[in-house]
């Protein structure tokens, strides 16, 4: 089973959900399919701007930055633990 975790600032998207376990095996792209399917419009508003995931939404998977590994084709799979989590700035 797949852990999904999204931060605390992410939740209203997901309805309230901090995180879930999925039985899912493929990549990035395909979880975010399905987590469209599962939380709708909200997920989709958040998430997404013309079809592609923000640049404020970092994904990592085991800890790890998808950006530095294969981003959206990173696979996910068995006891992956995928975090989105937003960026932080300020001063």
């Amino acid at each position: 089973m797949v852990k999904v975790v999204f931060a605390a600032a992410l939740m209203a998207a997901t309805g309230g959900e901090r995180e879930l376990k999925l039985d899912f095996s493929g990549d990035i792209d395909a979880l975010l399919g399905a987590l469209r399917n599962r939380y709708g419009e909200t997920f989709e508003q958040r998430f997404f701007e013309k079809g592609v995931l923000r640049k404020y939404l970092n994904v990592y998977v085991n800890g790890k930055d998808v950006r530095f590994m294969q981003g959206h084709g990173t696979m996910v799979y068995g006891d992956c633990e995928v975090l989105f989590l937003p960026a932080v700035s300020g001063g």
